[in-house]
Formats: C-alpha cells, sequence, structure tokens
C-alpha cells in the first residue's frame, strides 16, 4: 500500500504539470470555443484524480477551486493586476486551481514518508528568497509586489498549519507562472492599480495566494464536515468513517 500511494504520488504530480503545459500551449491559439473544451477536459481531469481521494481532500481541493475562481475574476477582470489572452477568464482556470492545489499536496504527501518536509521547505524559502531580491535590483521590472506577496509567503512558511504543502505550491506555481507568461497565457500588470507598486511577470511571491487558498478552504470544509456530522446526530444517522486510501491533507500539517 506504501508504495502503491508513492506510485500514484508521482503519476498525478506528473499528469498535472503535463496537462498544464499541454493545456497553456494549446491556448495560445485556441478560439472561446476552444478554450471551452479544454475547460470540459480539465474539469474531466480533476474529478478522475479527485476519485481516488478521501471525501474531505475532494471538499478541500474544490472549496479551494471556488475560492481561487473569485479571486481570479477579482484580480483580473476588476482590478487589472493581470490580463488573460483573450481579456477573460478561461473556463479552463478554475478547475485548473484545483488542479494545482492538489499537485501541491500531493507534492507534500510524497516528501513526507521521504523525511525530505524540510529540506523541501528549505529550498522553497531560499529560492523565493532569491527571486523576491533579484525581483527589486536585477529584474527588468521593479517588482516590489511580489516582494510583499514574499513576506507573506515566508510568513505561513514559518507559521502556518502545513509548511510543505505552502513551500509545495510554491514550486508548483513558479513552473504555472513561468510557464504561462513565457507562452503569452497571461501577463501580468507593470504596476498595481494604484500605480504605487511595480509587478513583475510574473510576480515572485505569487505562492502566497494558495497558502490564502488553503487557509480558507480548510476552515470552510472542516465547517461543512463538522456541520454534516452534526446533521447526522440528529437523524440518528452514522457517518461512513474517511477514506484513507487517498491520503489526508492534514496528514502534513505543523505538529
Amino acid at each position: 500500500m506504501h508504495r502503491f500511494e508513492l506510485d500514484r504520488n508521482r503519476f498525478v504530480l506528473a499528469l498535472v504539470l503535463l496537462w498544464i503545459a499541454l493545456a497553456l500551449i494549446v491556448d495560445r491559439g485556441a478560439s472561446l470555443g476552444q478554450q471551452y473544451a479544454l475547460g470540459a477536459i480539465t474539469w474531466g481531469l480533476l474529478a478522475c484524480l479527485l476519485a481516488g481521494e478521501s471525501r474531505e481532500m475532494r471538499q478541500q481541493v474544490l472549496m479551494a477551486a471556488a475560492f481561487a475562481t473569485i479571486g481570479e475574476y477579482l484580480a483580473a477582470p476588476l482590478l487589472g493586476f493581470y490580463v488573460y489572452r483573450l481579456e477573460n477568464v478561461p473556463s479552463f482556470v478554475p478547475p485548473g486551481h484545483g488542479l494545482v492545489y492538489l499537485a501541491a499536496i500531493v507534492l507534500a504527501r510524497f516528501s513526507a514518508p521521504q523525511g525530505r518536509e524540510s529540506l523541501v521547505c528549505r529550498a522553497a524559502l531560499l529560492l523565493g528568497a532569491l527571486w523576491a531580491a533579484w525581483g527589486v535590483t536585477l529584474a527588468p521590472r521593479t517588482d516590489t509586489f511580489g516582494l510583499l506577496l514574499f513576506g507573506l509567503f515566508a510568513l505561513f512558511l514559518l507559521r502556518g498549519r502545513a509548511p510543505t504543502v505552502y513551500a509545495s505550491a510554491f514550486f508548483v506555481r513558479a513552473f504555472l507562472e513561468w510557464f504561462g507568461t513565457s507562452v503569452g497565457a497571461w501577463t501580468w500588470a507593470t504596476a498595481d492599480p494604484t500605480g504605487t507598486l511595480g509587478i513583475g511577470n510574473p510576480p515572485s511571491g505569487i505562492a502566497a495566494a494558495y497558502c490564502v487558498v488553503d487557509w480558507v478552504a480548510l476552515r470552510v470544509t472542516r465547517h461543512l464536515s463538522r456541520s454534516i456530522a452534526a446533521a447526522c446526530a440528529l437523524v440518528g444517522i452514522v457517518p461512513t468513517s474517511r477514506r484513507q486510501e487517498g491520503g489526508d491533507p492534514i496528514s502534513v500539517e505543523r505538529r
């Protein structure tokens, strides 16, 4: 079982990263209708991968995707922090957030049995600091916004409930951002809406967004689980035990 879980984690991570790259490459010349097709495939992939996870994991990933999608509409069309190629929020983005969040948890789960949690966290903190420093010194675009985001990311990493998940999100989100901006799927604005803070393309500390998403998703999921348990107790139903074959994101929390 232990070997099976490691192999499954490798498979899920590799598949998610491959699909991110493939979808963004296809999107470079895609029409709106083709974007809808990419969205349908992405939702299908997310559903298939979540089928092997626990109920709590499925709830948490879907909550994360929903919250991140709200953030997309606030940050892109409304505030103009970045703009997608067709000046919309592509249909593959909401399920894509679920895939990225799932990949971060899978990477953290993969690191735990190897005893590499501290190594992953230190690597994310060091590389993030170097990226943030480069963004405000040598980068073509001054990335003050990214530096502030990195400060938030470092706070989550050092004090948050699941540092390995946050560190893993740094690597997955860095891959997503660098690949997406390089192929022109989206472009970050040169400054924030007030014109005060310069923004890199992409900003260095953007992984902080997934730390916030994780914080919200976990709390909403736990509240939902407690509410379901309370409702079952009222009508005399004993909830089915949570399945463990997919792993539990809480298992990688800081103790």
